[in-house]
């Protein structure tokens, strides 16, 4: 069975973020971060992250998650992205 997915790409500054509370707000959906450097916790300047007051009640998966220590590459992202997905699937929501 297919199950929409969005995705949402461009180049840094180009307003993703915004764009991507918007609609997650307007079509009960919840975020997958892909940014390889969001994923770490405390790793917040430098990285443009995105802090909870900006989050707007929208769940953001794959933002410090991680310690800077740990290995993260993309077969780890791969089942991280996948997990997420089923959990925003059985909340009824569109990732």
């Amino acid at each position: 069975m297919k199950r929409p997915l969005l995705i949402l790409t461009g180049p840094t500054a180009a307003g993703k973020t915004e764009l991507s509370i918007a609609l997650a707000r307007k079509l009960n959906g919840a975020i997958i971060s892909a940014d390889s450097m969001q994923v770490y916790k405390y790793m917040d300047i430098g990285s443009a992250k995105i802090r909870p007051e900006e989050m707007q009640g929208v769940r953001h998966y794959l933002v410090d998650v991680l310690d800077p220590r740990e290995e993260f590459h993309v077969a780890r992202f791969q089942q991280m992205a996948k997990e997420a997905l089923e959990e925003i699937y059985r909340n009824g929501q569109l990732p």
